[in-house]
This record gives structure tokens, sequence and C-alpha cells, in this order.
């Protein structure tokens, strides 16, 4: 602040508009930094045996495992994979299956139930688990998510 007193009035005027937009053109950048996690992955679940949507969840578990709060997880199901979300699935999934997709929710693992395969059942949104997000269409969910940054991993 020194420096500016031997300045003209002008000089100073300038000055402190010069370090202003240097401290403006920082904050966007700053902002991006705290957006979000650095990692996104969205899994595609769409096959419906038992085998396929335990080693889904164990990769959902390793990776959040692996990055923590620094990754965040969608996992979309549709066609036969739309049973791992159901309340009622008319095919088999083990109870242990359901109460491993309940603890990840809780460390923020989105799921994603396509609402076109749900209606293909007859099945609405009260026949998905709480915490399963219906999606108009599944597909297009995995192509607007890929197209936000997401990396798409299909199980």
């Amino acid at each position: 602040m020194n420096r500016l007193m031997g300045m003209s009035r002008a000089m100073r005027v300038l000055t402190m508009i010069w370090w202003s937009c240097g401290l403006l053109a920082a904050l966007p950048a700053q902002a991006e930094e705290v957006a979000g996690p650095a990692h996104k992955v969205v899994y595609q679940c769409n096959k419906g045996g038992e085998a396929d949507y335990k080693s889904l969840l164990f990769s959902v578990s390793a990776m959040k495992e692996k990055y923590g709060d620094d990754i965040d997880i969608v996992v979309v199901c549709h066609g036969p994979g739309i049973h791992l979300l159901a309340k009622h699935p008319k095919r088999y999934v083990p109870e242990d299956v359901q109460e491993k997709m309940s603890y990840l929710d809780t460390f923020g693992v989105k799921f994603h139930a396509c609402g076109n395969t749900m209606k293909g059942y007859g099945w609405h949104e009260e026949d998905m688990l709480d915490f399963a997000e219906v999606v108009e269409i599944g597909a297009d969910d995995l192509m607007l998510l890929q197209e936000q940054g997401y990396t798409y991993l299909s199980w």
C-alpha cells in the first residue's frame, strides 16, 4: 500500500482496478476446484443374475473404498438389471445384495432405475427401493451422464 501513496490518483485507481480484475479472474478457478469429486463413474447394470449383481457391487464398493469422497458413482439399472432395484423383483435378488446397495447409498452412491423398463413390468416408483431414483429412459441417462464427464463402465 505504501507504493500506492507515491502514485498519482489516476494511477492508484488503475492499479486498484487491475488488482481487482486479477482477483476476480482467480475466483472461477477456485470455484472449480471445490466443485466436486475428481472422478465420476457410471455403471450400466443390464444383466439380471445373482453373480452379476454381486460382482457389480463388489466393484462399486472397491471404487468407493479407494477414492472415498473423491468419486461420484451412479449405477443405472435397465433391462434385466432393473430387478436389482425392485422391492419385489421378478428375478431372484439376494437380501444381502439389497442390504449392500442400501449401505452404499449411505455413502453417496446413486442408483437410477429405468422408467421405460419399469413400464414393461407394470412397475411404478413406489415399487422400487426407497433410494432408487427413477429416470425416464436408462439409455438416455447413460448418455447424459457421459456427456457430463462420467466414465462409462458396463457390467
